[in-house]
């Protein structure tokens, strides 16, 4: 049974960092893609970042400009989104999840991810 768990949320002041860790267990093999999405009150879940496991390619929405980066770390099955220079704007609900293969060009389609975790909040103050 897979399971995703997400940690490190909390309440950061704007210009400020936080770093999302997932701990993923049950998975039975080493290629998946695992991404991190968002979904603020009021408003659709939306990706944030993808990551290929197995070769470390990366994936990116257009707005985040480079204050985002997300990597993981194979041998303990955690993925990790490190956020610089947030805004309030990035306040949501932020969940992990993991899909078998790779996702590559559909990698922002919540759909194509057969797994979720229960999500951690991030509040960004002004």
């Amino acid at each position: 049974q897979v399971r995703l768990v997400e940690s490190g949320g909390g309440s950061v002041q704007a210009g400020g960092s936080l770093t999302l860790s997932c701990t993923a267990s049950g998975l039975s093999h080493n290629f998946y893609t695992m991404a991190w999405f968002r979904q603020a009150p009021g408003k659709e879940r939306e990706a944030v970042a993808a990551i290929y496991t197995l070769t470390g390619r990366t994936y990116y929405v257009d707005f985040l400009k480079g204050r985002f980066a997300i990597s993981r770390n194979n041998a303990e099955n955690t993925l990790f989104l490190q956020m610089n220079a947030v805004e309030p704007e990035d306040t949501a609900m932020y969940y992990c999840a993991a899909a078998a293969g790779h996702v590559n060009v559909d990698w922002a389609n919540s759909d194509r991810y057969n797994y979720w975790g229960q999500g951690t909040q991030v509040t960004v103050s002004s």
